[in-house]
């Protein structure tokens, strides 16, 4: 007796080969692109420690900000001189993972807070030749590069990647208020006759901004720079800002 052929198995390997023909070159081509990323933000221990083993296979899962035609917003063109009167641009920056505040070495209320927590983010990464910060001073008529190295040294400034910077200063405040957002202005009626965000900006090695999210659609974008990590839990219970700066700065030195 002839026995029928088994169309149902049949029907199941004609479906099989043609999802392989069709849909795995297509999902291939989405891992290629990057369209796919896993999630590793939920099984990761976070740690300032960045094992060399696993640079290359990570991907953090901080943001990009968008600008104002929807790409991703990149650090501006700059030029500027440092405290040891050396020529510092953005290129000096690529392939590093960088911090940018602006202050000013008068300023006798925010930025000796700012400061001192960027010391203690520079002490942390201590060890990585590919951290560094950009600062630049609102003051730059008084702050010179002599004067700005004496500030380095009072405050304990030793990464050869952290220029403090001045130069021209319509340059400056463009930078700021045009370049990152982070407001900076002159206002007589107020101590030293200047303000100015006590925000951080964080840079990844490619020039572009970045920042975790605080919601699935609002990037923190800017950390706070002013209240330190030993004043603990906000009154939320969530770390303060300099404790998720160095977790997010760690992220990115593993990129």
């Amino acid at each position: 007796m002839n026995k029928k052929p088994n169309y149902s198995y049949v029907g199941i390997a004609l479906i099989i080969l043609v999802f392989g023909i069709i849909f795995i070159p297509k999902i291939i081509d989405r891992l290629s692109k990057g369209d796919i990323i896993r999630d590793e933000s939920r099984s990761e221990d976070v740690s300032t420690a960045v094992k060399e083993d696993d640079k290359k296979s990570y991907k953090s899962d901080l943001v990009y900000i968008p600008n104002a035609d929807g790409g991703r917003k990149k650090v501006p063109n700059f030029s500027f001189t440092n405290q040891l009167g050396q020529t510092i641009t953005d290129k000096d920056y690529l392939g590093k993972v960088y911090v940018i505040e602006f202050f000013f070495t008068t300023c006798p209320t925010i930025c000796p807070r700012m400061n001192r927590n960027l010391v203690e983010i520079q002490n942390e990464f201590k060890d990585f030749e590919n951290f560094g910060v950009a600062s630049f001073t609102i003051t730059p008529d008084i702050d010179t590069p002599e004067v700005l190295k004496a500030y380095a040294e009072k405050y304990g400034i030793t990464n050869p990647n952290w220029n403090l910077m001045t130069g021209n200063e319509e340059e400056i405040y463009k930078l700021a208020n045009e370049g990152f957002y982070l407001y900076t202005a002159k206002n007589d009626e107020i101590i030293d006759g200047f303000e100015h965000s006590g925000n951080f900006a964080l840079i990844d090695k490619e020039g572009f901004i970045r920042s975790r999210l605080k919601s699935p659609d609002n990037p923190l974008i800017y950390y706070n720079g002013i209240i330190s990590e030993a004043e603990g839990e906000d009154d939320e219970g969530i770390p303060q800002e300099i404790t998720i700066l160095k977790e997010d700065i760690a992220k990115l030195l593993k990129e």
